[in-house]
């Protein structure tokens, strides 16, 4: 009778989307953790520098994971060894005053996350290579690598990519939300500009690659994902993106980009934002209500909110936090992620999938709420049977082989200048 009642208790749990629990398995369980202990953990993407001048925001403490996703106090408890933080921000006026603001916008992030390294010399360090951060593991820190989300702080000079390399950038996101003057993005409301790669864009890529700086396609056009491809001297990365087979957004990836970035020798970093993990379901009200907010807001999808200016920009994105709360939406699960994982394994294959979390930018999943829940993810991939040799791959060993390529790839084209 207690066995029957537990049957239907799974069933009622899977009617209504939500995971079933699995068996506890003591011995399945330490050896996950004692993999995820070994391996090296990164994620290529968090907007953790969004936080860094909010009141009350205070790195070394553990923070409500209500409002915080990454703390020191998370990262260690997740087990997460290095993070990309992201130099963020959405797409602005395309004219000279718009990119003069952006740049100092992003120079002043940059600064940020500088003044934060400096006060916390105990707790992190930067690298900017993979045996950097394999050295500040072993001094007991967790090594933070930067970003760039955007291609809009570069404007129309190319030389501040040096700029920006130097302050220790090693990836360029080309889009956002919108078109900019290097390509389309994938959500324009317009549709595309360029129909992909502006010439400026190109030579954005030829720029990037002679530097060393990864490429990165996430946010970007599918016409724009192609020209890079055919155009980079280096395997490129989607730093946070998803299979667009399990949710049909166009941010994230068609199983023909997915076999198209892994002959390339790419990778793509899983995103764990939960519509971009799965199709959330079906909700006619709210459908209903986003519309009316689009129309309002004069958007196309969440991610323009982020284009408009000050003080509108607040102003939705108060409406879109009580249109959330009015018509909140199911949360995809540490196993819809694991199916993101097998589906990109299956198409791609094992050495072109890795973790970019997106945490802080909105991410939060049922059993993965923020980066101090990371073992579970690796404790869900060891329950599919994955080794602990893919599961390294997964966390850092795909993303630092791409890094190398790109670094070999930059010395090859210095030496044939030479």
């Amino acid at each position: 009778m207690r066995l029957m009642k537990f049957g239907l208790y799974l069933a009622a749990l899977s009617a209504f989307g939500l995971p079933a629990l699995a068996q506890p398995n003591p011995r399945l369980e330490a050896k996950a953790r004692k993999i995820h202990e070994r391996v090296f953990t990164v994620d290529t993407h968090a907007d953790t520098p969004m936080n860094l001048g909010k009141p009350g925001f205070d790195l070394a403490r553990d923070n409500a994971p209500t409002d915080y996703k990454l703390d020191f106090p998370k990262m260690k408890r997740g087990g997460l060894d290095a993070v990309f933080w992201a130099v963020y921000m959405g797409q602005g006026p395309r004219t000279p005053e718009g990119n003069a603001a952006a740049k100092q916008e992003a120079l002043t992030i940059f600064a940020a996350i500088h003044a934060a390294l400096k006060a916390h010399p105990n707790e992190m360090a930067l690298a900017t290579t993979p045996e950097e951060a394999q050295r500040i593991r072993k001094s007991g820190r967790r090594a933070i690598f930067i970003g760039i989300e955007n291609g809009y702080p570069v404007g129309r000079d190319l030389s501040l990519l040096q700029e920006y390399y130097t302050l220790g950038a090693r990836y360029m996101t080309l889009s956002h939300g919108n078109n900019n003057d290097l390509c389309d993005s994938s959500t324009d409301p317009n549709g595309p500009e360029h129909q992909g790669l502006s010439a400026l864009g190109e030579q954005a890529v030829a720029e990037m690659n002679r530097l060393g700086m990864m490429v990165d396609i996430s946010h970007t056009s599918d016409s724009t994902f192609y020209d890079v491809l055919r155009l980079s001297k280096a395997p490129v990365i989607a730093s946070h993106s998803a299979a667009r087979a399990l949710s049909n957004v166009p941010r994230n990836l068609s199983d023909d980009m997915l076999r198209a970035l892994a002959l390339h020798g790419g990778v793509i970093q899983l995103n764990l934002y939960s519509p971009y993990v799965k199709t959330p379901p079906a909700n006619p009200a709210r459908a209903a209500a986003v519309q009316t907010f689009n129309a309002k807001w004069n958007v196309k999808n969440f991610l323009n909110v982020y284009s408009l200016p000050q003080p509108q920009q607040a102003q939705a994105l108060a409406d879109m936090g009580k249109l959330d709360k009015q018509f909140p939406v199911p949360l995809a699960t540490v196993q819809d992620a694991a199916n993101q994982i097998d589906h990109i394994v299956r198409v791609a294959g094992i050495n072109h999938v890795g973790i970019g979390g997106d945490f802080d930018g909105g991410t939060e999943l049922n059993g993965l709420n923020d980066v101090g829940e990371y073992p579970n993810l690796t404790l869900e991939l060891v329950r599919r049977g994955y080794s602990r040799p893919d599961i390294e791959k997964i966390w850092s060993g795909n993303l630092f082989r791409v890094m190398q390529a790109v670094e070999r790839a930059k010395e090859k084209q210095n030496k044939a200048t030479l």
